[in-house]
């Protein structure tokens, strides 16, 4: 584990660089947690994974 990619901060450092998006509508919110989701799983946003929805299968319930 790389321990120096965090620093120790006290609370009141930590809320000052915490970035309140309350005042962003909902489009710009899910943008900017569309881009962080991006970056932390390494996927292009113009050319997303897709979904292997050979994993699931459905039955009918025999009831």
């Amino acid at each position: 584990m790389d321990k120096t990619a965090f620093n120790v901060h006290t609370f009141e450092e930590a809320d000052d660089t915490m970035q309140d998006y309350s005042n962003h509508t909902f489009r710009e919110r899910l943008h900017i947690y569309w881009h962080l989701t991006s970056i932390a799983y390494k996927f292009d946003l113009d050319n997303p994974p897709k979904m292997d929805k050979t994993v699931f299968s459905m039955k009918k319930h025999q009831g």
